[in-house]
């Protein structure tokens, strides 16, 4: 990737800049972000954002996470092909840490910090003291570093209701980043410490359930007939589709008629759309992509 040119930014996009290359220097790879947590470099294939699989094959920038790096110049050049962005994302699953992020959601009357605190009790592993980020919400992210045999899979309340799983393929809204909620902080306000192990135990609760697809997550935070339509609508697609139509077709369509009707519970249903794609294992980041596109079509 060429370097990028000298960095004229000022305000919430410079200080993202400089928040992603302070984490980069501590081998977390990351991406620019808008302030609704969404990749912020715009898809090269938006035409075709249905059916293209590419992951950065094509050598330009927009492919989500699959753009995320540890290189200053690289990251200069995602940051200056996005001058909006004002925040970053931080790749999960990634060598050396091959982190896995907990976000524990405090809203809503759901606390994924005491559903943690639960978790841990019943199935006899302490949470460990490790890198903790405070969300505008007045939840979590807790950091951890994943065995490099592993496969973390991301999920979105699966192992208790409040806590949404980072895996390989998603991402963490990394400390400092501005979003339309808010801004995120390292809990401690000192610079990045140490990441620490998954407990064991913890990690045998992280693996998918072998037959877990096709059946609606209890948890998934839906709202209203609409809200229940759309995300059945999604929940009962296959990868292809028998009718033509797989996961990421029916979740554009149910993503632009959730954003078509402009209703005050439009960002809660499109949260249940791509928990309910995630859950039929579309990739978080190819999910948020979709819907991405979903929302720049109905506007």
């Amino acid at each position: 990737m060429p370097p990028a040119p000298p960095n004229h930014r000022s305000g919430p996009a410079s200080a993202a800049l400089e928040h992603a290359l302070a984490a980069a220097a501590q081998g977390l790879a990351v991406i620019p972000l808008s302030r609704t947590k969404l990749p912020a470099v715009r898809s090269p294939h938006r035409a075709e954002q249905r059916r293209n699989r590419c992951r950065g094959e094509c050598g330009q920038l927009g492919h989500g996470v699959h753009d995320a790096t540890t290189e200053p110049d690289a990251i200069r050049a995602l940051f200056a092909a996005a001058s909006w962005a004002t925040g970053y994302g931080i790749a999960c699953g990634r060598p050396p840490h091959n982190l896995v992020g907990l976000d524990l959601d405090v809203k809503n009357e759901t606390d994924g910090i005491a559903a943690l605190e639960q978790l841990a009790a019943a199935h006899g592993f302490a949470t460990p003291a490790t890198v903790t980020v405070t969300t505008p919400s007045g939840g979590q992210h807790l950091w951890l570093r994943g065995p490099a045999d592993a496969r973390v899979p991301n999920s979105v309340g699966r192992i208790a209701p409040g806590i949404d799983v980072r895996g390989s393929g998603g991402y963490l809204v990394g400390p400092g980043s501005l979003t339309t909620r808010g801004q995120y902080f390292l809990a401690s306000g000192d610079p990045y410490g140490e990441i620490a192990a998954v407990p064991e135990l913890l990690l045998q609760l992280l693996a998918p359930p072998p037959s877990s697809l096709g059946k609606r997550p209890s948890c998934l935070p839906v709202a209203g007939r609409q809200a229940v339509g759309l995300v059945d609508f999604v929940l009962s697609s296959t990868p292809g589709g028998k009718d033509g139509t797989g996961r990421n077709d029916r979740l554009y369509w149910a993503a632009c008629r959730a954003y078509e009707s402009g209703g005050p519970d439009t960002e809660g249903i499109v949260a249940a759309l791509i928990a309910a794609a995630v859950h039929v294992g579309l990739p978080e980041t190819e999910a948020r992509a979709t819907v991405a596109s979903a929302a720049r079509s109905a506007t």
